[in-house]
């Protein structure tokens, strides 16, 4: 049998983790002086009302290596195998924390893979690993899965504001007041591992119309395409996005996954977006 271990970056909800038996380790958020898990410590809503209170932007950290004693020690003692199923290296240090605590148990089979990417498409490849495992599907083959389907993943998001963009340093105070002077929206891409730009429009509604656009030009339909939408205050456009996308695209259901903590930190509130794989 091979465990799967996710992260809170996945934003899979909590409850659907608990119930197929994946371990969820959380990511740090700190503000000022103060750390929090943002798992059972530090929801998305609760994070968003300190988020809004704060005059500087908190940080993020890896999870603790110690995180995944617990999990890599029954492994050893069980002769089981562990995958977890990271967050792109680029981004987050989850792999190094992983990797780290992997040193300690030398007769595990662990496994630590870098997915390049976060969201809706790690949670993907989460809930595709636990199906295989599940399976009985060996953590050779399970990794071979996910190093195929890796390239292939594409996220697409619209940011609401670029204030924590700039607060980030991701880009300069004086192009974000001319961006918001003129009422630029940037669609922004995960590619490579990274957050990178895609393209950018006038007015929320034409970003919008554009991010449509790109995923049915890009999805290729079906339920190998993992068609999911992601969100963060912005429920009833996610919903009205997902029914849109769904009357375009070939498939059964869309399902929207709220952004944690460590990514609407950069992102901010009312960020939306689309993840899938080609």
């Amino acid at each position: 049998m091979t465990l799967i271990i996710a992260d809170t970056t996945c934003g899979l909800p909590r409850d659907l983790l608990e119930k197929r038996g994946i371990p969820l380790i959380p990511q740090i958020v700190v503000f000022d002086q103060n750390s929090f898990h943002d798992d059972k410590e530090m929801d998305t809503a609760t994070f968003l009302k300190k988020l809004k209170e704060s005059k500087t932007l908190p940080k993020t950290a890896a999870p603790e290596p110690p995180q995944y004693y617990p999990f890599f020690k029954a492994a050893q003692e069980n002769g089981e195998s562990v995958i977890v199923v990271a967050p792109t290296a680029k981004a987050s240090g989850t792999v190094r924390s992983a990797e780290t605590a992997a040193q300690e148990f030398p007769k595990a089979n662990i496994r630590v893979v870098d997915t390049q990417t976060i969201s809706c498409n790690l949670g993907s490849l989460v809930l595709l690993a636990d199906d295989m495992a599940k399976a009985g599907e060996s953590a050779d083959e399970i990794v071979a899965k996910l190093n195929d389907m890796i390239p292939r993943g594409r996220i697409y998001f619209l940011v609401d504001t670029l204030e924590y963009l700039a607060k980030g340093g991701r880009i300069g105070g004086a192009k974000r007041l001319v961006a918001e002077l003129l009422e630029i929206k940037p669609i922004l891409q995960v590619k490579n591992g990274q957050v990178e730009a895609f393209e950018q429009q006038r007015t929320k509604k034409r970003a919008l119309a554009r991010l449509t656009d790109v995923a049915v030009e890009q999805c290729p339909g079906g339920e190998a395409a993992h068609l999911c939408v992601i969100q963060v205050e912005a429920e009833r456009e996610a919903e009205a996005f997902a029914a849109d996308l769904k009357s375009k695209i070939n498939v059964s259901q869309i399902p929207i996954y709220e952004l944690p903590p460590a990514i609407v930190v950069h992102a901010g509130p009312r960020t939306m977006g689309v993840g899938f794989f080609v």
